[in-house]
């Protein structure tokens, strides 16, 4: 089959498109114009990167998009292209709310078009859920997102099951909870966490600075869940799933694994910085994915402790190279 993914060049991007091409389909993907001309983390995966077929594009220039789909006709759509960091978002509500909203309508609209015939995928997140009421919040559970990032990804969860609906599309919507790997971007603070963790080792820094150390989030590996975005349109019939582990760790805990991967007591460095706390934060998230289970086979593979200790590793090679 023909594939095309937006978002190509951030982490999920990266370990989609390896499993697009072990399944024996065509790869294409949508990349953002940069000064840099700079692709992301496929920059790293030169082998990889020579195996695809990427085009310029950008999810709010709609005839940009049109000229893509014209060409590719893809059968597979993944739409993971956002504004993915919630700190950000708060910062730049207006680039936040441009690229994850009316990005995702100029994408829906691209594939109405031109392939819909095809399939979609849509990258929500658990963010969505924000002010949860349920200890574990499933495809049902009450959605009160409480940053500008979450608010985008609601309005475009909605926007596809309108598509969906109204001109019976075959779109899905993937509830994802926190999903990480060594790819994850040095923003977000998984990475940040990992980094700092194998630099302090390395005498390369000496502390690190973190927000709210007690809010609680379900952390799987990308790897794990860009399989659960396959199986979602391989499926009869198009749905909505929430995808995670159905286990919740805190910030802290995510701290102290990372320092333990290199022989560390994480209290000797890391310190609480106020700069860093969210304006409304999201205190507690944790997922049932029973429904992926159940009508998928999916099931998260890699557990806690290993994905830290993962991204630890890769940190400390990288810097040691």
């Amino acid at each position: 089959m023909v594939v095309l993914i937006s978002g190509i060049t951030g982490q999920d991007g990266y370990y989609l498109s390896k499993l697009m091409l072990k399944e024996g389909h065509q790869v294409h993907g949508i990349v953002r114009r940069n000064s840099q001309k700079t692709y992301g983390v496929l920059d790293f995966d030169e082998e990889l990167k020579s195996k695809l077929n990427l085009y310029y594009g950008d999810v709010t220039d709609k005839s940009s998009l049109d000229s893509i789909f014209r060409q590719v006709k893809p059968n597979l759509v993944f739409h993971l292209a956002a504004q993915s960091f919630v700190q950000e978002s708060w910062s730049n509500p207006e680039v936040t709310y441009d690229v994850n909203i009316k990005g995702t309508l100029n994408m829906l609209n691209s594939f109405r078009e031109y392939t819909p015939e095809g399939k979609f995928y849509f990258a929500c997140s658990s963010e969505v859920f924000g002010k949860v009421a349920d200890e574990i919040q499933n495809e049902e559970s009450r959605m009160w997102p409480r940053s500008p990032y979450g608010i985008s990804k609601l309005a475009a969860y909605w926007t596809g099951i309108n598509y969906r609906e109204s001109y019976n599309l075959f779109v899905c919507n993937g509830i994802l909870f926190n999903h990480e790997s060594p790819n994850r971007g040095v923003e977000f603070v998984t990475r940040k966490i990992s980094l700092a963790a194998a630099k302090i080792k390395l005498g390369l820094q000496k502390e690190l600075k973190l927000g709210n150390l007690d809010a609680k989030r379900d952390w799987g590996f990308s790897g794990d869940y860009v399989r659960a975005m396959y199986l979602m349109l391989l499926h009869k019939e198009p749905d909505d799933y929430v995808v995670a582990t159905g286990e919740t760790h805190s910030v802290r805990e995510f701290v102290e694994a990372a320092f333990e991967a290199v022989g560390l007591d994480y209290r000797d460095y890391v310190i609480v910085d106020p700069k860093f706390l969210r304006p409304a934060e999201v205190q507690y998230l944790r997922g049932d994915y029973s429904k992926a289970k159940r009508k998928l086979g999916w099931e998260p593979k890699v557990k806690f402790k290993e994905l830290v200790k993962m991204m630890v590793e890769a940190d400390l090679e990288r810097l040691s190279g």
